[in-house]
């Protein structure tokens, strides 16, 4: 990334500001603006997470929001109520609570003397979520929002639930957020009282994975701050940005089809990250395009962000698997829309291990799978936090315990663009079943790349709000959605579409092993093809190179760790996946601030016992400075019966080496056709 220096405007850097909110609560922001806004106001641009704005997002704070305001906008960085220095205890995501606290953090922002009375909303998963949030409340000086790395639906396409099935995400969110809300403020900023919000944060955050076991299917609960719900409550332009490595781009696709307002989309090959630090790469120049956007919808300044294409999509060339890359080869391809004229339709019938394209009558014959938990274990995770090697690996030892189905080798290249799926003729021998579906290219020597995948709760054929237990035997139809992508199938290469009945542990496994039968002649797989064309509509490089203002300065003590690990005893057929994401040591040199941040992650099983399945999650934060030392140590245990889940938690909280408080939680939550 290019550091930039010399910008538009010289800038005015508030470290700390009060925002306080009608009921007395007070939220810390950190503002960056022009100097020159003390005379002449300037839009406000709000980004309102809770990942501690003085400490871990302080590095990635200052590196774009200074840029922004360097080219003639406020940018404040807020922490929701309960994290960071805001007041508080913060006891869930999306709650009614933050909704309303970001309008009236918009409000206060439109009334300072140096703003314009315009505001803008940006942000990456959090952020990106609540920008799409709050823009559905139609806050007065709201002009836009960018989002990024979010969606529309947070029962359906979330970190929780995947077509109904429960995500392994779901426990490893919930464990870090549990670590981040055990965290303390900071003494420096809020004085002698840190210690009484740190202890309010530790005894009443709760335990947040209970909640949302609770709901396992969509209610009240999810639809709550669910934007699907009302597309055309959104009023205001729209950027929306996500990656192909991360957890959020189908998204795009529906907010590009279901908002009535301007908007643009973008996807690119990236993880969960902002396009300027986005890995793999390449990265672009992300910001130069916020700014182009905000000057359109903020200042009202007539430049050409609206021009070109509504969508454009990084279309990645084939790739050996990897758990991790440095950069996707590709190319930038752009769409007038979404859905768009140019991608059209191609089925392909399933047939004995093969994929027969052309309408070609195929013999109705019964298929049949019962998948090994081992079936999942190089599947990455649901979405790449750019932790490697957390991407998806060679599939040919998932495909040994699994359905697949190939094509002949492509004479001709084939590109997609959207998200493929199956149709698929049915039965199982268990009332509750899952079937998860993969896309992969196969080389020529054999290795298969996964391009794309789906999951779905076989009980949620009639829609995730009502499930129903399955008829052992009965013959059912359902159709899979697989998650949008942009890849080319070079010639001499195969699709391959691969079904099993287990994804452990990206997803928990049915209560007990299920045989699926397909029947290949009545079933089908739909890809999105998406013709080259030559010369593309549009160029196909928009972009410049990713810019940036310097970071701040952190110095490495200890350096961090990341592994992924899988181990298997043939003895007594235990295994296990083991993730370790360690931050190290890292000195905040401006504060003098040492941070210190580990994660283990650890899903096990024995052979094929379903009720063996384990997910363990512990997380160390530790926060030092002269005369101030705090860790937190949390873990989670998740288990599960044929009929309940099983949850047990710690907390142990420390302050000078000395252990001040210790909770244990212990909850056992019946399955509900999961």
């Amino acid at each position: 990334m290019k550091a930039v220096t010399s910008l538009p405007h010289e800038i005015r850097e508030d470290e700390h500001v009060w925002i306080p909110l009608p009921d007395g609560t007070r939220l810390g922001a950190r503002i960056w603006r022009p100097v020159s806004s003390d005379d002449e106001p300037v839009p406000a641009v709000l980004e309102l997470i809770p990942y501690r704005k003085r400490d871990f997002t302080a590095l990635r704070d200052s590196i774009h929001h200074p840029y922004m305001a360097g080219h003639g906008y406020a940018c404040v960085r807020v922490d929701l109520r309960g994290s960071g220095e805001s007041d508080g205890v913060l006891t869930d995501e999306y709650l009614e609570q933050e909704l309303s606290d970001g309008e009236d953090v918009l409000a206060w922002l439109a009334d300072q003397p140096w703003c314009d009375g315009r505001t803008g909303m940006m942000g990456i998963s959090w952020g990106g979520f609540n920008a799409l949030q709050i823009a559905a409340r139609k806050p007065e000086s709201l002009s836009a929002i960018a989002t990024v790395c979010s969606t529309d639906d947070r029962y359906a396409d979330d970190v929780h639930y995947m077509g109904g099935c429960l995500l392994s995400d779901n426990l490893s969110w919930a464990s870090t957020m549990f670590a981040y809300n055990s965290s303390p403020p900071d003494p420096e900023l809020v004085g002698d009282r840190w210690r009484e919000m740190w202890h309010d944060r530790l005894e009443h955050s709760g335990l947040w994975l209970h909640e949302w076991l609770s709901h396992q299917r969509r209610d009240d609960y999810w639809r709550h701050g669910s934007v699907c719900e009302d597309y055309h409550a959104v009023q205001c332009p729209v950027l929306a940005v996500s990656g192909w490595a991360d957890g959020y781009s189908n998204a795009v696709f529906r907010l590009l089809q279901n908002l009535d307002v301007p908007r643009k989309g973008l996807i690119g090959p990236w993880s969960h990250k902002y396009p300027h630090l986005g890995q793999p790469g390449p990265a672009i120049g992300f910001l130069q395009e916020l700014v182009r956007w905000w000057d359109r919808w903020l200042k009202d300044i007539d430049n050409d962000v609206m021009e070109g294409p509504m969508l454009r999509a990084w279309m990645q060339e084939s790739a050996i698997p990897s758990t991790a890359y440095s950069e996707r080869p590709g190319r930038w391809v752009g769409e007038p829309g979404w859905p768009s004229p140019a991608v059209h339709l191609r089925e392909y019938a399933l047939d004995k291990n093969t994929l027969v394209s052309g309408g070609t009558e195929v013999e109705d014959q019964s298929l049949t799978v019962e998948s090994p938990l081992s079936v999942g274990q190089f599947a990455g995770k649901w979405c790449s936090y750019n932790a490697p090697p957390d991407l998806p690996y060679d599939q040919r030892e998932e495909d040994g315990g699994s359905l697949v189905f190939d094509t002949e080798p492509l004479t001709e290249r084939c590109e997609i663009l959207g998200g493929p799926f199956v149709d698929l003729d049915f039965e199982v021998n268990q009332p509750v079943a899952m079937v998860a579906a993969r896309l992969s290219d196969v080389h020529a020597d054999g290795r298969a790349t996964r391009v794309t995948y789906g999951l779905l709760n076989l009980t949620h054929l009639d829609g995730h709000a009502a499930p129903e237990t399955l008829v052992p035997g009965r013959r059912y139809r359902a159709r899979i959605q697989l998650n949008g992508c942009a890849q080319a199938f070079p010639p001499g290469h195969k699709i391959r579409l691969s079904l099993s009945t287990s994804y452990w542990p990206l997803a928990w496994p049915p209560p007990r092993p299920v045989r699926l039968t397909v029947h290949a002649g009545t079933s089908k797989l739909t890809v999105k093809v998406r013709p080259r064309q030559d010369p593309e509509p549009y160029d196909e490089q928009p972009f410049g190179e990713p810019e940036g203002t310097p970071p701040l300065s952190e110095t490495r003590l200890v350096p961090g760790d990341q592994r992924w690990k899988v181990e298997r005893d043939l003895v007594d057929y235990k295994s296990a996946l083991e993730v370790v994401k360690d931050l190290g040591v890292v000195r905040l040199d401006d504060i003098d601030l040492k941070l210190k941040r580990r994660a283990y992650e650890r899903y096990s099983w024995v052979a094929d016992d379903f009720g063996s399945v384990c997910g363990e999650n512990e997380w160390r934060m530790r926060f030092t400075r002269a005369n101030w030392d705090v860790e937190t140590v949390t873990r989670t245990v998740l288990t599960s019966t044929p009929d309940d889940f099983v949850l047990h938690a710690e907390l142990d909280a420390y302050e000078g080496g000395r252990r001040v408080l210790s909770k244990n939680w212990q909850h056992t939550i019946p399955r509900d056709h999961v």
